[in-house]
């Protein structure tokens, strides 16, 4: 299992990745495995911000639908329009073409309230 060293992680299974005030949000490998085939992404198209510890949409899979939730505070700057078209681009490749949300980040005090890897592979007892 795919856990980079380089991005934050909450316990719901969601990562960050920070470039400058720029947050990058998707989920784990972990999560897109045990979610299976990845069939739907859905992100109100009008959503301005996201908090901490909420939901921000849904990740509907072929046995399941799941919400994600933000690991932390931010603005919507982007949404991954390439999802709409290839939802499965999250189970081939969900730290790179699978990214969700791009968010401008407005507490980045939060990002030490997530966990590293390390911490990461131990909640999933590897």
């Amino acid at each position: 299992m795919n856990i980079p060293a380089n991005l934050k992680y909450t316990k719901d299974h969601e990562w960050l990745k920070v470039e400058g005030n720029i947050g990058v949000i998707g989920i784990t490998d972990f999560a897109q495995g045990e979610l299976g085939d990845i069939v739907y992404i859905d992100i109100n198209p009008d959503l301005a911000e996201i908090k901490q510890g909420e939901s921000f949409g849904t990740i509907e899979a072929v046995k399941t639908v799941s919400d994600m939730y933000a690991p932390v505070d931010g603005k919507i700057v982007e949404i991954n329009k390439k999802l709409n078209d290839d939802p499965q681009l999250v189970n081939s490749d969900p730290y790179g073409e699978g990214w969700i949300v791009k968010i401008e980040l407005t507490d980045s005090s939060q990002i030490g309230s997530l966990l590293d890897s390390s911490a990461y592979q131990a909640q999933l007892g590897q």
